[in-house]
Parts: C-alpha cells; structure tokens; sequence
C-alpha cells in the first residue's frame, strides 16, 4: 500500500543526548511547482464546460532517424492564440431544427411534454390536449465532435382554460412558464492549428524533462516518469491508487516503404529511483508501439520498480510488418503511484533508426553529466555588493566537472575549458586539464564517470567595476574525447548569479527535508564575504505527504558559537508566527522579512526556525549539491545541536540589506526613519483605521492568533465586524511594523 510507504518514507538519523533523541527527514516531493508553472495559459472559454475556444493541434509527421539525449527539450510548444492565420475554425450550435438551421437565441423548448388544460366547472372535470412536438436536433458541447440527437420539443409551458359548462365561453386562459426550459440555445467554437516543427519529437508534456533527477546520466538531460501531470500536480491527490501515470508519446513517423530487411531497432537508457522515490516492484515502466492500420497500442517492452543503479538499456528490433506505415508511433508510460512525485523512472538516449543491428548498443558518447553549478567560494550566488568589495580570493578552487565516457573502450582525454562572457561578449577562459577530467588517467577507461576538480582561484575574477545591482554572467564549460560523439553533450551553459542573497543550493528541490518534534530548531551556517544586515529569508518549501502549510514557526538568527549555533540574535515576535507557503514555481522563493527590519550580522552566522508542531515542515533538499555539514538540529531547547547526515543542501537563503531593497518597497534611509503608524479604536468592535504618511503606507495584512491571514488590503480601514472576538495582528507591508488589535 502506498499508504504505508509514506507513512515510512524517511531516512532518520538518531543521537541521544540528556535523554532526547533528535530526528531529522527527508520525504517525497508530492507536488512539482517547476512544472505547475509552466501550465499553459489558454485563452478563457466563452462557456465554461463546453470545449468552446479550445485548439485541435494536428501533428506533423517526422521520419527516421528519431533520436533524443534530453540535452535540449524536443516537446513539442503550443501557441494558445486562435487569431493567428493558419487556424481555423468551426462554430457548433447545440439546437439545430429538422433543417440544421440554428434555432434563435430567444426560442427556448422543452422535451416534457406540455399540454393545454380545459377545466369545466360545471361538470368539475378538466381534459388535457398535448402540444404538438416540434423535432428539434439537440447536441452535447462538452467534446468536439458534437453528434445532434432529433428530440421530440415542446413549448415550455402550460395553458389553463376554465370554462362555466361545455360550449360556454369563458375568461381569458393562464399560462404557466416552465422556470428553466431544458432546450435552449447555445454555441461553442473549436479551433484547429496545424503543427510543424520537425525539430519537436514528443507530443505532450507529461514526462518532466530536467537536468537534476537523475543519478549519473549519460549525458545532460532526461525525461522523467512519476506520479505528476504535466502541470506538476498529482493525478489523483491524497489518495493510495496506483495506475498508469505519465506518457511520453512519439509525434506521427513515417516507416511506410521500409520491412524488417533494414534492420530497423529502437534502443534507450533507463534508471529506476535516481534521486527521487524507488519505485517498488510492482511499479514499471512500460514501452507501446502504434499499428496504424488495427489503430492499437502493441506492448513491447517493461520493467519493474527496483532500486537506484547505472542506467541500463532497453533494446529491441522492429520486425511486424503493422509497424511498418505512416503514422506509426512509439510510448512510453510508467505504472505507479498517483499522488505525488513517486515511483520514480528516468530515460534518456532514445533512437529509432534504420540500418542497426543486435550489437547496437553501445551508446558511444562523450557527455558532460551535469550543469556546472558555480564559479565562486561555498556559494551559487552571493550579493553583487558583498562580491564587489571583497572578490579577492573568493573564485573557488575546487570547480566540480562531471564527465563521463559512454564509449565501451579507453578513449584519449583532452583539454577542456569554461568561458565566461557578461552581456554576450568574452571574459575570460579558463583550461580544464585534460588529465584532470579523467582524474589523473592517460585515458578515460570505459563506461566511466568522472568527478573532477580544477582551480578557478587565480587569474580571472568576475569584472568588481560592473555597475547594477546584481549581476549575471554566462559561462560555457566544454569537455571533450578522442572519438565521434554527439558534441551537443559536450558542453553546458551555466550562469553565476550575484543577488541580494546567499545561496548554496542550485534552486533545484529533490527531496523534502525537515525535522520533527515539537519546538525543533532548524539551522544552516553562513559566513557572509562582509559584514551587513539581513532583513529576512527566503525559503523553498515543497508539498509532501502531509499538507503542513497551516503549522506555525517563528523565524530565528543565531550568532556562532564553536561551529554551532549560539546566541539568538532575532527570533520573531512570539504574537507573530509564521506558516509555510508553497510557491508555483522551484525558482522562486517564498520571501518572509524580519519584523526588526534589520538584523546586523559580522562573520559566520545561522538562520533557521523554531517549529511549534513536532511535523516536518519540508523545506526542498537539493540532492545534487552537497552541504550537510552547515545544517544543524536541536530538539532540546537548543541544549545540543546535531549536524545534518543527510546529504545535499537545506533550501534557505538569508536575504541581506544592499542597493536591492527596493524589493521591499522602500530604501534602506526610509527603513532608517520608519514612520510611526497607530491602530484605533483599539480594542474595536468592528472598523479599525490605519493611521501613517501616505508615502509609506503600501497596506496591511491581517493575522489570527494561529497565523492565518484573514484580510489583506490597501485600504488602510479593516472591518473586523464578522470576525470573532481576539486579538488580531496588523502587518504594515513595506514598513516592518505589527500591531496588535484586540477585538470585543
């Protein structure tokens, strides 16, 4: 059950010390935010529920050799514009009559029958005459195409005639209108586009292709099946059901005019679990071949869950003669887990091509495995004002390259290089010895990977003169072998940020990661390149198995004490805690500033929070970037501290005062002089006002004893009137002052 595997789902580490027992986590990522934001922005239907202003994409067809390495996307994109010349389109009524003529707007029916009543009162009998029916063509807009069903129609109401005896006369007869006639008008209007990118392999978007979730790719890239759609939400949310999940479906190929005589063979790597959840046994991931003609789905190839190892290789030759048409197609699915990032598989190196054979298979290649992350000491980013006046001797001696040799034999090495460019043009170039890359080796053996790691210390550093407020620079590592390879995988490009904040992650989340137990400190170590004030954090919280977005924590620095946390130098108000947010994309960050405003800090120094509930809060853990020794734990009061065991990079960045705090909506000289703001009436028993300069006042946010935000508005009166009485806390956005309101 998968109920009971994430429930389990962890890696604990235990130490007692003074009779408590300290734990630290790591979980599944239940929901993909990188993914959720790229959701595509259709234009918004006329009628909801209907397929009204959605787009009919028709594929183009590609040929052979069909080949992807996952080093750049080949999804296919989807323009949502239905305005553009080469769509066209077809407006479907709902109500046709006999002759599929529209029927008016105004016209409406029912399909009950109605009738005409005639009642006489001297008899004190009545006779009902049903209305003739109309045959009207009814059909169903909710998919295109739309079949239109004749229905027998009658008007939408009754007639009630009294009369004094037979044959009499009488006043004038009531009609009674139907409320909500059940035929009526309507339309939807689907669109068609053409697509034509041979350069595109796959038609939809449900594999997540990245960079980071494998272990070890052969080259930079792979596709990756879990339990997500392709907006990065789970298929079937909070529960146990496992199914078939995402599919990774060939555009239309044309093998027309081909037969089993021209050795025709599909082949791929694929990796179980990676950095992600191993998939159990009873999880796979399968391949389908499309018979055009018998218009089926053929099996011809799976694999069960099992845990992280080398990829492996899936090879098979096309031989029955269905597959052998235009429009022939390939898929792969995974079966898993459908609630969350589960049950992980990863491909890579797929290729369908003529000419092949059995020995096929050697997938010769030369690839750089992963991005290089940064050029700079300890850090991905640092402030560009910290760089600037302290850059010397701050470009890392110890640069990770990751190579490998996909070749089955011993290949020559050769010198490498990374160039670095501002703006598009050359900085500088570095040399990646070539003996280097293959760790100290004449030659790369085979089927080998290579972590190296080379100098950047000297010479070169990022240009101190460049004048924004934070700075970008491009760099492009290159590494390369003695025999053909695909060169595409022989470079990555790479950007150093310089913001207002410090970094050790690559922004890339692989697990969830937290402590439990109530009043748990969590902490990560930094030592600033100078010394300066923070004014808040930002941190990657990602969705796991238990939704804990609604648990209270209150930010906290401490000062170092002995390469431990010591003294506390902020912690938030204890009237003010805090709530994790899930943001909608990896990269960015939820950002929460401190309620002092300024936090002065000189040398090394931790953020961090306590928690009030004993659940793990999951902050992202990047997998591929290792910094546990910076995290630190306690669940004693602070008595003890723990080092983390976990491997990877704890997801929080502290966030500095620079010539960027214009995020804040102020400069640092109006923080300097704060205005002074009052709450009245206070106590109140309904409308409180907000008294401050104009100038300052950007609105205020309004919390609950549990830190939930009940108002949040530019106005600077608040009706509190509906709500209970309390007190409430009135955040004044841009300024850093929280008021306390109590309401009777």
């Amino acid at each position: 059950m998968k109920w009971i595997k994430w429930s389990f789902y962890m890696l604990c580490v235990f130490s007692v010390n003074f009779g408590w027992t300290q734990i630290e986590e790591v979980g599944p990522i239940m929901g993909n935010p990188s993914l959720q934001a790229k959701a595509p922005k259709y234009f918004l239907k006329a009628n909801p529920g209907t397929f009204d202003s959605t787009i009919i994409y028709f594929q183009d067809t590609i040929d052979l050799p069909v080949f992807d390495d996952f080093s750049s996307s080949k999804f296919q994109d989807y323009h949502d514009d239905p305005t553009l010349p080469q769509v066209t389109s077809d407006k479907v009524y709902r109500v046709l009559d006999e002759f599929d003529v529209p029927i008016a707007n105004n016209e409406f029916y029912t399909q009950q029958a109605t009738f005409n009543r005639v009642y006489t009162i001297s008899t004190d009998t009545y006779e009902d005459v049903t209305f003739p029916p109309t045959t009207l063509k009814i059909g169903d807009l909710s998919s295109y195409p739309v079949t239109h069903i004749p229905t027998n129609s009658y008007p939408p109401y009754y007639i009630y005639d009294t009369i004094s005896a037979p044959g009499g006369t009488d006043a004038s007869p009531d009609t009674i209108w139907i409320a909500g006639p059940d035929i009526f008008q309507d339309s939807a209007t689907q669109f068609f586009s053409p697509v034509s990118d041979p350069t595109k392999i796959w038609i939809e978007r449900e594999a997540y292709h990245n960079y980071r979730f494998a272990v070890n790719p052969w080259s930079l890239g792979v596709a990756t099946f879990d339990g997500l759609d392709q907006f990065g939400y789970p298929y079937d949310f909070g529960a146990a059901t496992t199914n078939y999940a995402d599919h990774l479906t060939s555009k239309p190929i044309d093998m027309s005019g081909l037969d089993a005589s021209d050795s025709v063979y599909f082949s791929f790597l694929y990796q179980a679990e990676g950095f992600g959840d191993e998939p159990e046994s009873s999880d796979s991931l399968i391949l389908e071949f499309y018979a055009p003609d018998l218009q089926q789905w053929v099996w011809m190839w799976s694999t069960s869950g099992k845990p992280v190892g080398d990829f492996e290789v899936g090879h098979i030759r096309v031989e029955n003669p269905d597959f052998f048409k235009d429009a022939f197609q390939f898929r792969f699915k995974n079966y898993g887990g459908l609630s969350g990032s589960l049950d992980h598989f990863h491909l890579d190196y797929v290729n369908l091509r003529t000419l092949s054979g059995y020995q096929d298979t050697l997938f010769k290649d030369f690839a750089m495995v992963y991005p290089v992350n940064s050029l700079i000491s300890d850090y991905t980013s640092v402030p560009w004002d910290h760089w600037k006046n302290n850059f010397a001797g701050k470009m890392s001696p110890t640069v990770e390259v990751v190579v490998r040799n996909g070749s089955n034999i011993a290949e020559n090495n050769q010198d490498g290089s990374t160039e670095v460019y501002y703006g598009g043009a050359l900085e500088a170039s570095f040399t990646l010895v070539g003996q280097t890359l293959s760790g100290g080796n004449i030659n790369y053996d085979p089927r080998t990977v290579y972590n190296s790691f080379h100098d950047f210390s000297t010479g070169y550093h990022f240009d101190e003169t460049k004048t924004g407020l934070s700075e970008r620079f491009e760099f492009v590592t290159k590494a390369s072998a003695q025999f053909p390879n695909f060169v595409q995988n022989d470079s990555t490009v790479s950007e150093q940020v310089f913001e207002n904040y410090y970094a050790y992650d690559d922004g890339s989340a692989e697990k969830a990661y937290g402590v439990t137990g109530a009043q748990s400190r969590l902490a990560v170590r930094f030592t600033p390149y100078e010394a300066d004030s923070l004014i808040g954090v930002k941190i990657c919280w990602v969705p796991s198995v238990t939704d804990v977005s609604n648990e209270l924590f209150y930010l906290k620095v401490w000062d170092d004490e002995n390469g431990e946390p010591g003294d506390v130098i902020y912690e938030d108000q204890v009237a003010f805690p805090r709530t994790p947010h899930y943001e909608y994309n990896r990269n960015i960050f939820t950002t929460y500033y401190f309620d002092d405003s300024l936090v002065p800090v000189d040398g090394t120094f931790y953020v961090g929070w306590r928690q009030l509930s004993a659940e793990r809060l999951n902050i992202g853990l990047d997998k591929n970037i290792v910094n546990n020794d910076k995290t630190f734990y306690s669940v004693d009061q602070e008595t003890t501290w723990g080092q983390s065991q976990i491997t990877g990079s704890v997801m929080i960045r502290p966030v500095f005062s620079t010539g960027m705090d214009v995020t804040l909506g102020v400069s640092e000289e109006e923080i300097a002089e704060k205005p002074i703001v009052t709450a009245y009436p206070n106590p109140t028993t309904g409308i409180v006002s907000v008294e401050v300069e104009q100038a300052f006042y950007q609105g205020v946010e309004v919390f609950d004893l549990q830190g939930r935000k009940i108002v949040e508005t530019m106005s600077n009166r608040v009706d509190l009137s509906q709500n209970p009485d309390g007190v409430y806390f009135f955040k004044l956005k841009g300024i850093g002052e929280t008021i306390k309101v109590i309401k009777h």
